[in-house]
């Protein structure tokens, strides 16, 4: 009679073939790869000094009192008549565009600790690439005090400019495959993986202190703000491997 082995006994064999499984797995997966012969990885980069053509100012009005709800209606009246203002000088230009920013009530405390006051902050931003109206546009705004002026690249301007350069990176990429295959004495080669990346030309904000925005008898009272955009430069870099081939 033949006996089969019971289910206890068969429990090693088992563990066995699962400990040769996981082995040749795991044996598979530590496997080193071909090895690519005849590959360069370099980069090359396109950049362009560009002038500032998109500002941005921005303008806040304050206000303080000894309740909340006068502090917040003073704002939204000066913040009403601002905004209408500039509506109307920015009516039918493409150059300018008008928008709100933040609107803000705070307590303002005493030295025990209790509530003594009340001060508000509310904000108008304009901006666009029609530089010279904007600054019409804020030495009009008389009730408003200039926070902070700022200056970077149109959407329009980047990305023509990013086209360009992009194109003129990959040229001087595979100009320079080409150059590097002659020198090691190949003649040609193939493209392996290749990126193309820009940098942001990092336009830093320019303050603008109060007392610039305050009405002297030498500054007349529609007097537009002194502006002077500035210089960026951008850049498109192409980098990546070639494979040499004979």
């Amino acid at each position: 009679m033949t006996r089969f082995p019971s289910r206890l006994n068969r429990l090693p064999l088992l563990a066995a073939s699962a400990l040769l499984v996981l082995t040749m797995a795991h044996a598979h997966a530590d496997a080193p790869g071909p090895v690519r012969h005849n590959v360069i990885n370099f980069s090359a980069a396109a950049t362009e000094e560009l002038t500032q053509d998109w500002m941005t100012v921005t303008l806040h009005a304050q206000r303080d009192g000894t309740h909340a709800a006068d502090v917040q209606r003073a704002l939204r009246e000066t913040m009403d008549a601002a905004l209408a203002e500039a509506r109307k000088l920015a009516q039918g230009q493409d150059g300018m565009r008008v928008r709100t920013g933040s609107f803000n009530v705070h307590p303002r405390y005493s030295n025990q600790g209790r509530i003594a006051g009340w001060y508000g902050t509310a904000q108008l931003v304009l901006e666009g690439t029609d530089s010279p109206r904007i600054a019409q546009a804020v030495g009009k705004l008389s009730a408003l005090q200039v926070g902070q002026v700022t200056y970077g690249l149109s959407r329009q301007l980047r990305e023509q400019q990013e086209a360009a350069l992009t194109g003129e990176a990959i040229r001087q990429f595979r100009q320079r495959a080409t150059q590097l295959a002659r020198d090691f004495g190949f003649k040609g080669y193939t493209l392996g993986e290749v990126a193309v990346s820009s940098t942001d030309p990092g336009f830093e904000s320019r303050p603008v202190m109060m007392a610039m925005r305050a009405k002297s008898a030498e500054m007349a009272a529609d007097a537009p703000l002194p502006v002077e955009p500035g210089k960026g430069v951008l850049s498109v870099t192409v980098s990546g491997q070639i494979v040499l081939t004979p």
